[in-house]
């Protein structure tokens, strides 16, 4: 089990997010003393109970109008594990910061109110959480003291988001009932809902296995920059700079260069130690996923930003059509035949909608006809690209099956896209 777990909040507004990461953090002993206090005289002075929302709502307007507008990061610690904490918008027209906040999450927290149920931006997170396939999503029916801690009350919430969790493909839901103001199993069980004997949510998170470990995955080592140093020392010196995507790469490994085709074989893997007075460059053996590191290779053969060195035995191969998914994240429609930039790794390249294959339903959870896609709509797209990429279906590698769609005149990223199993042309 890894030591670091990183998290995200979601649900409609006002379930009581922030209060509840407030308490969250509160609870955990994770606030400083002064930040407590400056809390403690602006709750008074509102004439209210101490409010914890006030602990991770930092911007002005949040704390002016009472809700949350950008994601909020924290970090914080138990004696078990260490956190990082994204608290989502709960808003409509914020669902970008959510699908930020869960694109890296190993578990994804959702709030319902336990006075209104599912709604629709409760559907909306959860199929956000099952597109970009969290491993873990926990379902928190906040202000469960609001309906007297009624067993039936959580236990149908918890059915109802079950059901929806089935349809996306969500295989591991665990529901909790929980009072963000009062604490009630968050981090301490709650002697009001004996009926209860799960974990408190603290548990589930220090307990939660994170995503899977990519370095078991074939090679995918997108390249960034291409070194070629000026100096009497280095000066035939050649090689390429980048963070492993997945999987391991050693000295000697067979490798394929795409989108060229080119096989070859790494001759060496350096890394910098920078120390206070001097910068040295020292060889590694192999380097594994998450590593930035520089490799040389064993022919001098063209290799330039967006290429991706692969492992030979397991090439993605190169395609110039996707059919993806997409969250679209503008405000203006997508139509087909729409123009956009296509960022998938280290490369970016012109592509067109050339289909829209349909949208996702909310309340049915099918796909539906659709000839556009709106702001937050969920669809399935078909692209054509103007350069080969090196891609792999999101199922199997979530760094080279993932892209942004770009607007090419103001550079506004338009939408999050996971390429679909189902493949487009191969060259």
């Amino acid at each position: 089990m890894s030591t670091l777990l990183r998290l995200a909040t979601a649900g409609s507004v006002d379930d009581g997010k922030s209060t509840l990461v407030g308490r969250l953090l509160h609870d955990c002993k994770a606030i400083l003393a002064d930040q407590i206090a400056h809390v403690k005289t602006v709750s008074e002075a509102r004439g209210g109970d101490f409010d914890f929302a006030l602990l991770t709502d930092g911007l002005r307007a949040e704390r002016e109008q009472g809700i949350t507008i950008d994601v909020a990061y924290r970090y914080f610690a138990t004696d078990k594990r260490s956190f990082i904490l994204a608290d989502c918008p709960g808003h409509v027209q914020y669902t970008r910061n959510t699908v930020t906040g869960a694109s890296t999450a190993d578990v994804v927290i959702i709030l319902v109110d336990a006075r209104h149920g599912v709604l629709e931006q409760t559907r909306r997170h959860l199929a956000v959480a099952g597109l970009l396939r969290v491993p873990h999503v926990v379902l928190a029916v906040n202000k469960i003291d609001l309906v007297g801690y009624d067993e039936a009350v959580f236990t149908k919430i918890a059915k109802d988001v079950g059901e929806v969790a089935d349809q996306l493909g969500i295989a591991d839901l665990k529901a909790i009932p929980v009072s963000a103001l009062v604490g009630d199993n968050v981090v301490e069980h709650s002697a009001d809902t004996a009926w209860y004997d799960g974990p408190t949510l603290l548990e589930v998170l220090e307990n939660a296995t994170g995503r899977t470990d990519t370095s078991n995955q074939p090679l995918r080592f997108p390249v960034q920059y291409v070194i070629r140093p000026q100096t009497d020392e280095y000066r035939d010196y050649r090689g390429y700079t980048g963070t492993v995507a997945s999987g391991t790469v050693t000295v000697g490994d067979p490798v394929i260069v795409l989108p060229a085709g080119r096989r070859t074989s790494i001759a060496g893997i350096d890394r910098p130690v920078v120390t206070a007075t001097s910068t040295a460059v020292v060889e590694r053996p192999s380097a594994i996923a998450g590593e930035a590191v520089t490799v040389r290779l064993a022919d001098d053969i063209d290799v330039a930003r967006g290429s991706v060195i692969v492992a030979a035995e397991h090439s993605p191969g190169t395609r110039r059509e996707l059919a993806a998914t997409v969250s679209w994240l503008a405000d203006r429609p997508l139509t087909v035949g729409a123009r956009v930039l296509i960022k998938h790794t280290t490369t970016t390249a012109q592509a067109i909608v050339t289909k829209i294959t349909g949208a996702l339903d909310l309340d049915t959870l099918g796909v539906i006809d659709a000839a556009e896609l709106a702001l937050n709509d969920i669809g399935k797209v078909q692209l054509k690209i103007a350069a080969p990429l090196a891609a792999d279906p999101y199922s199997s590698n979530a760094i080279t099956g993932s892209f942004l769609l770009i607007d090419a005149h103001d550079g506004w990223t338009l939408a999050a896209g996971m390429i679909d199993d189902e493949e487009g042309e191969l060259l």
